[in-house]
């Protein structure tokens, strides 16, 4: 197992220059992820926090790369990262831009941590919602660990989660190669794994894909769409996305196949991907 892979920030997780900024923050994962609580708020849960996103707000969770996210949060409100702003004031993200950032963060302190997609089983009762968290490698316990930087007190109380979000239970989040190979055995629906109301194996199967991605160093938002994503259970190969998630689900003893996989044009993510929420091709940039 080559940690070194995963100790430097590369592509989405590079913040260029603008990663100075981490300097004076915490050393360590959960000081990282309160960090990232006082300048982040889900679009999706301004209510928690009883205010409203703004017209800027709206259009942030379209920013894909970590000097992006960067500019962004600077260009309204130039102090330190390690001062909370507002909720009001906050960057509106998804949990893939938590992720992002957690992951550029503890890569800029040397620790090794990749972005991980799959399914949460701690949102909505009886069902794994969409959602992408941080896993990186404890030196000390030897093992990886998985982290949602996503949820904070509000959020804990919210969804009733009484597990430590610092070392998420493997069965509480499945990566989703583990979410394929269970609906792929019959041992869960397709139908539970999904958000609002889209679910299913071809759900799943597109999971699988941006995890490999990311496991490429392309974590890409969840609503971007290429290579042979589909919105149809039959045009899914199956035998395909059964090999790649063996290989997701132990990335470590397949890191070679890993990369040789994302070689495959059917898998690589384009100069320009389809962004499924604006309904418009865009250009990919970190």
């Amino acid at each position: 197992m080559n940690l070194d892979t995963w100790r430097h920030p590369e592509a989405m997780s590079d913040a260029g220059t603008r990663a100075r900024q981490f300097d004076d923050l915490p050393g360590d994962v959960g000081g990282l992820a309160k960090v990232l609580h006082g300048l982040l708020i889900h679009e999706r849960m301004p209510d928690f926090y009883g205010v409203r996103l703004s017209s800027r707000q709206r259009e942030e969770p379209h920013a894909r790369g970590a000097r992006e996210i960067l500019g962004r949060i600077a260009a309204h409100d130039a102090r330190p990262l390690a001062e909370a702003r507002p909720p009001g004031e906050r960057f509106a993200g998804c949990c893939r831009h938590y992720t992002l950032m957690h992951v550029a963060m503890l890569r800029n302190r040397g620790i090794a941590a990749r972005a991980r997609c799959g399914f949460g089983a701690y949102f909505v009762k009886n069902m794994f919602i969409d959602h992408w968290v941080t896993e990186y490698f404890d030196d000390a316990q030897r093992r990886w660990i998985l982290v949602d930087s996503q949820i904070d007190a509000k959020q804990r109380e919210q969804f009733g989660i009484d597990f430590d979000t610092l070392d998420v239970p493997r069965e509480k989040f499945l990566v989703a190669g583990d979410a394929w190979q269970l609906c792929r055995s019959g041992k869960a629906d397709p139908k539970a794994f999904g958000v609002l109301d889209m679910s299913g194996l071809w759900f799943i199967a597109s999971n699988v894909i941006r995890d490999l991605a990311a496991l490429n160093n392309r974590e890409m938002l969840p609503w971007d769409v290429w290579g042979c994503m589909t919105l149809v259970d039959a045009d899914i190969d199956l035998a395909f996305i059964d090999r790649l998630a063996h290989f997701t689900r132990e990335p470590d003893a397949h890191a070679d196949e890993l990369r040789a996989a994302y070689d495959d044009p059917r898998i690589a993510v384009p100069a320009t991907v389809f962004n499924a929420v604006l309904n418009r091709p865009e250009p990919v940039s970190t």
